[in-house]
């Protein structure tokens, strides 16, 4: 039966969305293939910290299972005065973390002068929330060649995150992922509110495949792991978890983090879910 309410107007973001002419993005990592049909786990600390910090916890979930280690550099922060990442330091000790461990790394490029140091190091570059609507740095990211996610930022829309990423692959760079991290509401009980419509909207509205932070997106841990199900169960194609050995002690977001055991715990109900005959498609109707 057919949907007198759908929509023909074509939509602004011509590459992003989703036509006949456009099959499902996946973003080759090589041993990682985002959007793929298997759901890829980003995880590790929000700030690289010191050597010997990184390499713990990137151990750590690679024996859980993670495909990916996340980890700032350059760390955008409310207070000019709080913890700003290590920068050039920090991603020596990522590109160490990888290649002990295997697992390809994600970092922030937080403006276009560290960009191209950035994308000498990382596998994927993140453009965080603070800077989804950077529009010369969604560019320049694009340009580097590297896979790009760019995450909404807290009080965008769907449409304005999907022109995001229209920015990037205006430059000719198809690899790009969406990133749903939460947004600001009226309500306070947690840090934002992780919009699950946005993870099944942008789905059916984009071919690009869609990660899902419900670390930021709630703000508290003991929230993380069953918002992160229902990430999955919404049509996410993968997760960005953050995870330290010492959560009470992180330089930066200590209270939304998992420690090993609760991410390993994670892990095993991520793939108990994987293991059911669920449709991962969402909405393409």
């Amino acid at each position: 039966m057919s949907n007198a309410n759908a929509s023909t107007k074509p939509a602004p973001y011509r590459l992003a969305a989703r036509t006949d002419a456009h099959q499902a993005t996946i973003v080759d990592l090589g041993s990682v293939k985002i959007g793929g049909g298997q759901p890829v786990v980003m995880a590790g600390p929000c700030s690289v910290e010191s050597e010997s910090q990184l390499l713990n916890t990137a151990y750590a979930v690679a024996e859980a299972g993670a495909h990916m280690l996340r980890g700032g550099a350059f760390k955008p922060r409310t207070s000019p005065y709080a913890f700003r990442g290590l920068g050039e330091a920090g991603l020596k000790i990522l590109a160490k973390a990888r290649a002990e461990t295997g697992l390809p790394i994600i970092t922030e490029a937080l403006n276009t002068a560290d960009l191209d140091l950035v994308a000498e190091y990382t596998d994927v570059i993140q453009i965080g929330a603070r800077n989804m609507q950077n529009f010369a740095l969604l560019e320049a990211a694009g340009r580097t060649g590297r896979p790009v996610m760019v995450k909404r930022g807290p009080a965008g829309t769907i449409e304005e995150w999907l022109l995001a990423a229209e920015y990037v692959l205006a430059t000719g760079n198809p690899n790009v992922i969406l990133c749903e991290r939460g947004i600001r509401t009226f309500e306070n009980a947690t840090r934002n509110t992780l919009d699950l419509n946005a993870v099944a909207m942008a789905k059916h509205r984009s071919h690009l495949p869609v990660i899902v932070d419900p670390s930021h997106g709630t703000g508290k841990w003991y929230l993380v792991a069953p918002l992160a199900l229902a990430g999955l169960a919404v049509g996410g194609d993968g997760l960005m978890i953050e995870v330290h050995h010492d959560p009470d002690h992180a330089s930066s977001d200590g209270p939304q983090s998992l420690n090993h055991e609760h991410f390993a715990d994670l892990m095993e109900k991520i793939n108990q879910q994987s293991a059911q005959p669920v449709a991962r498609e969402v909405g393409l109707n």
